[in-house]
């Protein structure tokens, strides 16, 4: 039995949809916190709006799509510990805030079972907390993490860290919005100090003879 490779106008659409997200990312990255409008995307891969439209079947499906490929190219250069403990990514975003608007813009309309990008966020957001909240109960390795001495020591937990972590991407979404509307706001340093504080918090949780409880 022989396997064959795409061809003919699979492979051409498969490659024109990619070249479509390619120039989507580009347009949203040099954005700044204007809008990109689908013609923007379709004058720079010399198609008309209807035919970028015709690859991904609705300008919404489009729009996820676009998401679906940002997250994965930050996946693909940040290891999550390196999200966590050195908060490398948000400090990029800060130089695209074309893309964190759609981010945030995308994620806020999937809460509708309907839209396209619903499946996509629920498993991102299901897999982040489960990620998030093994590195915290973890505590940081060696290296990284605050400078601060003594700050963010939190090993052994696991229901409050699964809590914690639901904080800390709650957080991370909402300190995006706010920079947006203040550009002036330090988003890493923010949820970095944040992390430390919820750190902070398991570590007291696992002292014996501890009375906070931490809400689920």
């Amino acid at each position: 039995m022989t396997t064959r490779r795409a061809r003919g106008p699979y492979a051409k659409t498969a490659a024109k949809r990619q070249e479509i997200l390619d120039a989507a990312l580009a347009a949203y990255a040099e954005a700044g916190s204007r809008g990109v409008s689908v013609r923007d995307i379709a004058q720079r891969v010399g198609m008309t709006d209807a035919g970028v439209l015709h690859h991904f079947g609705s300008r919404e499906a489009l729009l996820t799509a676009v998401v679906e490929a940002r997250d994965s190219a930050a996946s693909a250069a940040y290891t999550p510990e390196t999200v966590l403990w050195r908060t490398e990514l948000l400090a990029q975003n800060a130089a695209t805030p074309g893309l964190v608007k759609l981010f945030l813009d995308i994620a806020a309309a999937s809460a509708d079972p309907d839209h396209p990008g619903h499946a996509f966020f629920t498993e991102r957001y299901r897999g982040l907390r489960l990620q998030i909240a093994a590195l915290l109960a973890g505590g940081p390795p060696a290296g990284l993490g605050s400078e601060e001495p003594g700050a963010g020591a939190g090993a052994g937990v696991d229901v409050d860290a699964d809590w914690a972590a639901r904080v800390l991407l709650a957080a991370t979404d909402g300190i995006q919005l706010q920079w947006l509307l203040e550009p002036t706001i330090d988003m890493a340093g923010d949820i970095g100090r944040l992390r430390d504080v919820l750190l902070d918090a398991l570590e007291g949780q696992r002292q014996p003879g501890s009375e906070d409880s931490p809400a689920h």
